[in-house]
């Protein structure tokens, strides 16, 4: 009898042929600036974890109470018998940290995006998005089944171009027209030009929308984001964010009008569908709220680290791209050679990630380094001088 899965391995033939088959590394203990992954001992460039918190042991023991209070689940999704009123307690406090009327958690930060966007766009509604938002953005979209409008990465114009295009017409006024945009974009580190964008929404009555998750607990005012960073609190209209970052833990979160957040409880099929957050991993997340507030250094070590491996990779004459942000890549171009300089910066003990399509564009291959507060500068002046040895070797700086 024939296989119907047979061309499986078909396709995995031809991602090992273009040298871009992959599976992941394997952690051994804590997450931590220096860790072990499949069996050696590495310099960590590739964890979101920016503020050192995934090993704190004031949210470690958050959530070891949290345990012993509450248990280990939350047994049903938050419409049904697991609504906790820790899950509230968060909520109320993302909602005053973002400066907005409330706030709603979501299992992941994928689904917040993909949720949102789906539950307040139908078929009759236009968005207009940047080419290099996240895949939970694009997904979303697909999902309304609204009329995609794609523009060229940061280019406002374009946008505007867009979002003109969705006024007109017979029916263009009745549209719901949705600008959104990554906040920091996950792949090449660079910021919106969301002063633009939100001006632009403005002028066509489009709902703004951003997802910070990158930038949450890095960018503005003790790690608000891009929105407080600009200055742009109530102009942009729903703010996405992330726990599994820079808190540290899990989960996403949307942050918004008191009426989008009631709307979204009872429409996005993420929150409708999956049981709700364990109790320890909302304690936890309250407990990240608590030592980001309390510790701004934290963040200042994180941009003075940030500022300090640019300059090394620049000195060594590295290109990264668009960076302004701990996201920092080395771009190489040609998929194979990126991840052949993944593998060999991993045999010389720095742990850094090759990207290649379809996470990134075909020939925008590059490997993906993040800094963090936790690094010292004696693991970055370390990792500094293992990318100049593999460079040099493969013969992408001199």
């Amino acid at each position: 009898m024939t296989n119907p899965l047979a061309f499986l391995d078909d396709e995995l033939a031809a991602l090992r042929t273009q040298g871009l088959y992959r599976w992941p590394r394997r952690l051994t203990g804590e997450q931590a600036p220096v860790c072990v992954y499949d069996g050696r001992r590495v310099i960590n460039l590739c964890s979101n974890n920016y503020l050192g918190l995934a090993n704190d042991p004031r949210l470690k023991e958050a959530a070891r109470r949290a345990i012993d209070e509450y248990g280990v689940g939350s047994g049903a999704v938050r419409t049904i018998a697991g609504n906790l009123a820790i899950h509230e307690q968060v909520e109320t406090r993302l909602a005053a940290f973002k400066h907005t009327e409330a706030a709603l958690l979501y299992q992941s930060g994928f689904t917040a995006n993909a949720g949102t966007v789906s539950a307040i766009l139908g078929r009759n509604d236009v968005v207009v998005s940047d080419e290099l938002n996240h895949a939970s953005i694009i997904d979303g979209c697909r999902l309304s089944g609204a009329e995609r409008k794609i523009f060229p990465h940061k280019d406002v114009e374009a946008a505007r171009r867009g979002l003109a295009e969705a006024r007109g017409g017979a029916d263009g006024a009745k549209r719901r027209v949705l600008l959104i945009s990554d906040g920091v974009f996950s792949m090449d580190g660079d910021v919106a030009p969301l002063p633009a964008l939100v001006e632009a929404a403005e002028e066509f009555g489009a709902i703004m929308m951003v997802d910070d998750a990158h930038a949450s607990g890095v960018m503005g005012s003790g790690g608000r984001g891009t929105v407080d960073h600009f200055g742009l609190h109530s102009r942009v209209h729903i703010q996405v964010g992330t726990l599994s970052k820079a808190w540290a833990c899990l989960g996403g979160y949307v942050a918004g009008s008191r009426t989008l957040i009631e709307l979204l409880m009872q429409r996005a099929r993420p929150l409708l569908f999956s049981t709700s957050h364990p109790p320890s991993v909302a304690a936890t997340a309250l407990a990240a709220l608590d030592r980001i507030e309390a510790d701004p250094a934290l963040i200042d070590r994180l941009w003075d680290n940030t500022r300090f491996f640019k300059a090394g990779l620049a000195r060594l004459g590295f290109d990264t791209g668009m960076s302004e942000t701990p996201i920092t890549p080395i771009m190489i171009g040609d998929e194979a050679k990126a991840m052949r300089f993944s593998d060999r910066l991993f045999e010389e003990g720095v742990f850094a990630l090759g990207i290649a399509f379809p996470t990134v564009p075909r020939g925008k291959a590059r490997v993906r380094t993040i800094v963090t507060a936790g690094h010292t500068r004696e693991q970055l002046s370390e990792a500094l001088e293992a990318c100049g040895r593999v460079g040099r070797e493969a013969g992408l700086v001199v």
